[in-house]
């Protein structure tokens, strides 16, 4: 019997179990899926803690993963046995075996490992869907972006550098900021040692950016908002430290602007997650995005994966291997 690793209440990280569950055959539209890796997000965290509820328990958590088509349902006709696969969406990741909508699966170029799917495509479609649709970043765009040396945020930086964009980027260590600046990140500021705020201001010579991408939450909001210009757009797509407590429009001191994107809701559509995909395994496979792929883990091990994640010793993606 196939492992998963699952919580049967909410909590700390302990409450992960590896455990034998049975898994049955694919229904209708459905694809079983052996899955060879499984990547590690912040979303894992908010839904193990109850900050984003399940739909029952038991649960397996995990969001995106990659691995080789084994069987399919009835009227299934895109996918095959054999195919390779992909996924980022459709909760129950953290298993050896698992059922998914085939919608939800995109295939595979053998251009790129199982192992790098796993590390880049949740984090890889909510970087490009960030960049190219939540805020269209160009030639001088001038951008934040907060937790840069994160699995996002090195995706990011990468590809606004392409873009032509400015690139500021916080971080919590100097080895850090380090990785951000290798990654492509113009300017790095230490939040552990510098006012992010005015360090903003500075690099920008008051001007402020035109968009900051903030998946920190309660500890970067509302200095956020001070780092824009008028008309500037914050993008709130993430809470690690805890969610943006409840604000007055007046913040938004009249001019600027703010919006609570998700992955599922830029990918809600067949068409837009083909070509949302596409996109990024062109990047990928021509290389002109990096996956860097810091941190990984057994399945079994994912409570220690949880661990370090919320502990931020963490750098660019990390993965669990079955």
């Amino acid at each position: 019997m196939p492992f998963a690793t699952r919580i049967h209440a909410y909590g700390g990280p302990d409450v992960l179990r590896y455990e034998d569950v049975p898994v049955g055959t694919p229904g209708p539209g459905e694809v079983l899926l052996r899955q060879h890796a499984i990547g590690v997000n912040y979303i894992d965290v908010y839904q193990r803690t109850g900050l984003y509820k399940v739909a029952g328990f038991p649960a397996t958590l995990g969001s995106e993963g990659a691995g080789e088509v084994i069987a399919v349902g009835p009227g299934v006709e895109t996918f095959r046995a054999g195919d390779r696969a992909a996924y980022a969406g459709p909760i129950g990741g953290y298993a050896e075996v698992r059922l998914i909508p085939a919608e939800r699966l995109v295939k595979l170029p053998g251009s790129i490992a199982y192992e790098t799917a796993a590390a880049m495509m949740l984090r890889g479609m909510t970087a490009r869907y960030l960049l190219r649709e939540t805020y269209k970043v160009g030639p001088g765009t001038v951008m934040l972006m907060h937790a840069a040396a994160g699995g996002v945020g090195l995706i990011v930086c990468q590809w606004a550098r392409t873009l032509g964009a400015i690139i500021i980027g916080t971080v919590s260590s100097e080895e850090k900021a380090e990785v951000a600046k290798t990654y492509g990140c113009t300017y790095t500021i230490n939040t552990n040692r510098e006012d992010f705020v005015a360090r903003v201001k500075e690099l920008t010579g008051g001007r402020g950016c035109d968009v900051v991408y903030d998946s920190i939450g309660r500890d970067t909001f509302p200095q956020s908002l001070e780092c824009l210009r008028p008309k500037g757009l914050w993008v709130s797509f993430g809470n690690s430290s805890g969610p943006v407590p409840p604000f007055e429009l007046t913040a938004l001191k009249g001019s600027l602007f703010a919006t609570r994107p998700s992955l599922f809701a830029y990918t809600a559509t067949r068409q837009d997650l083909e070509q949302n995909a596409a996109e990024l395994f062109e990047m990928v496979s021509s290389g002109k995005i990096r996956i860097a792929i810091n941190q990984t883990y057994r399945l079994s091990a994912a409570a220690d994966a949880h661990r370090d994640l919320e502990a931020r010793r963490t750098t660019g993606s990390v993965i669990l291997v079955p």
